[in-house]
């Protein structure tokens, strides 16, 4: 038995998020429904982050083991052959039986886009929230400054996650500015924010209600020195809201 290392990018506009569901769409379930038209075999197709719905990936990392004699660069034209334009096998190649994605990935990192007030760039609208509002950087970087390091994120953690233990650590924290887009060689000329977030695993919508938090930092509804207590509340009700699903990217994955 062979083992496959594939590596993914996908628009997560019109799909279920990651993980196979009964019933719906899902980035997973098409993989594995490709790996079983090429190789004959259906296999679990193992991914190293389980995006949400609507959540896009710039880098997703997955596994799947095949008897399948098909070299690796066959595998992934064939793969492509039968996955939709938007989710891209961009890389495959054999790895260990015991390489796990999930498990053995160092860091992970997600980063946010947002088109503040001003003329939103309409190519964006599926990848950005377009907020209505102006943002202090400034004081979303301060906030951010609280939530570096190893800490309980109980208060950034949804509903529904099921990881045994809320404690995560952020390595860093970016956010940066910018006045123009640059999209295969055309300007487009609109302000975006970008916020990314480096640490070693996250929770349940863990990206999306730090961005929320911090976005409520960056409106003046709450002072940056707030995030500490938020954090050492360990209750969700404390933190901001979940920013849309459309912003996120997964954006890099290192092992």
């Amino acid at each position: 038995m062979r083992h496959i290392r594939l590596d993914l990018q996908y628009d997560g506009t019109s799909y279920s998020g990651w993980q196979v569901q009964v019933k719906a769409i899902t980035i997973q379930g098409l993989i594995e429904d490709a790996v079983s038209a090429v190789t004959g075999t259906r296999r679990r197709v193992t991914g190293a982050a389980r995006t949400d719905a609507g959540v896009h990936a710039l880098h997703q990392v997955a596994a799947f083991s095949t008897a399948s004699a098909l070299e690796p660069a066959v595998l992934m034209r064939a793969l492509n052959a039968n996955l939709p334009r938007d989710i891209r096998v961009t890389a495959a190649a054999e790895c260990p039986a015991e390489f796990h994605p999930r498990y053995h990935a160092v860091n992970k990192t997600y980063s946010y886009l947002i088109s503040p007030a001003g003329a939103f760039p309409v190519f964006m609208k599926r990848y950005s929230w377009q907020v209505h509002y102006s943002l202090d950087c400034d004081a979303m970087r301060e906030a951010a400054g609280y939530l570096t390091g190893e800490r309980d994120f109980s208060s950034f953690r949804a509903s529904g996650c099921n990881s045994k233990s809320p404690v995560r650590e952020i390595f860093q924290i970016s956010i940066s500015e910018s006045d123009r887009i640059d999209f295969a060689g055309i300007t487009i000329n609109a302000p975006l924010i970008k916020i990314s977030i480096k640490a070693n695993a996250f929770l349940r919508h863990m990206a999306r209600i730090i961005t929320g938090t911090l976005v409520d930092a960056g409106r003046g509804r709450i002072p940056p020195a707030r995030t500490k207590d938020i954090i050492e509340s360990r209750d969700r009700t404390a933190a901001g809201q979940t920013a849309p699903a459309r912003g996120l990217f997964l954006e890099k994955i290192q092992y």
